[in-house]
């Protein structure tokens, strides 16, 4: 029987030995949120066969705001040379900010370019005209409808629709994360841009100087929100790749002070 209350003993002492060393993981875990990871460096895809055509005219004005939810992407760092994604790749907004090279094939109308583009917009199906004749970005097609800017780079205008091979490429950022808030008192909304690496988010968090982190849940495009009281404290983020699944923290983006319609940087950023 003595044997048995020391072996307990030392059964509870290596418990407690545990739950100090690694409780706090324990208790993250069960919140679900991830940690920082070393940093992953996003490499090209292969070369993929598929179809693209343009719209709008060549100010690309008709590109502004988009499902992405981006607004003015000339003055938010996107310039010109973005693209509506059809919904097979678009991915419910999860490709929102992917960078992609895209040259012309197999066609008259082709030039030797070759142009990056960003995902910005949706290119939504239209089922009252057949997937080759009209309905180009119709499931299963995988299709680019690019500013007209862009399209030019790759091929001349009248060509209308032409064969494309792209693939997807590291997105080069200058500067860190930017967040742009919208919303009210109870409710903050974050469309994250400028995302560099693989482009895109799957996952976001908040963290106010008075709060824990706060599981942000995907609203729309690049947008994410969290139903929470956030004002007066100064916020931090933690964000996920869609892609890489790599996560890093950016700490104390928006000062206690902060306002709905203005757009903060982070220093830190996807690679």
């Amino acid at each position: 029987m003595a044997s048995f209350h020391s072996s307990c003993s030392f059964c509870l002492f290596l418990l407690i030995i545990i739950f100090v060393s690694f409780g706090s993981d324990l208790v993250e875990a069960a919140y679900t949120i991830p940690r920082a990871r070393s940093s992953t460096v996003y490499r090209p895809s292969v070369w993929t066969l598929a179809h693209a055509t343009f719209y709008g005219d060549e100010s690309a004005s008709s590109t502004m705001g988009g499902a992405c939810g981006y607004g003015n992407i000339v003055t938010n760092g996107y310039g010109t040379n973005t693209a509506a994604l059809s919904s097979t790749i678009f991915s419910n907004g999860y490709a929102c900010g992917q960078c992609y090279q895209i040259k012309c094939v197999q066609s008259p109308w082709c030039s030797t370019g070759v142009v990056t583009i960003t995902a910005t917009n949706l290119c939504p199906p239209n089922w009252s005209e057949d997937s080759n004749n009209g309905g180009w970005c119709n499931p299963p097609r995988t299709h680019f409808d690019m500013a007209k800017p862009a399209f030019m780079q790759i091929a001349q205008w009248k060509a209308g629709i032409v064969p494309v091979m792209y693939r997807r490429v590291p997105c080069a950022r200058t500067g860190g994360l930017r967040f742009s808030f919208q919303g009210n008192g109870y409710w903050l909304l974050v469309y994250v841009m400028n995302v560099g690496g693989a482009g895109d988010i799957k996952g976001m968090w908040v963290k106010g100087t008075k709060t824990a982190w706060i599981s942000m849940s995907h609203n729309w495009g690049a947008s994410y929100q969290a139903f929470a009281t956030l004002s007066g404290q100064a916020l931090s983020f933690r964000l996920t790749s869609y892609t890489t699944k790599q996560t890093i923290t950016a700490y104390n983006v928006a000062p206690a002070n902060w306002n709905l319609g203005l757009t903060y940087e982070a220093n830190v950023n996807f690679h």
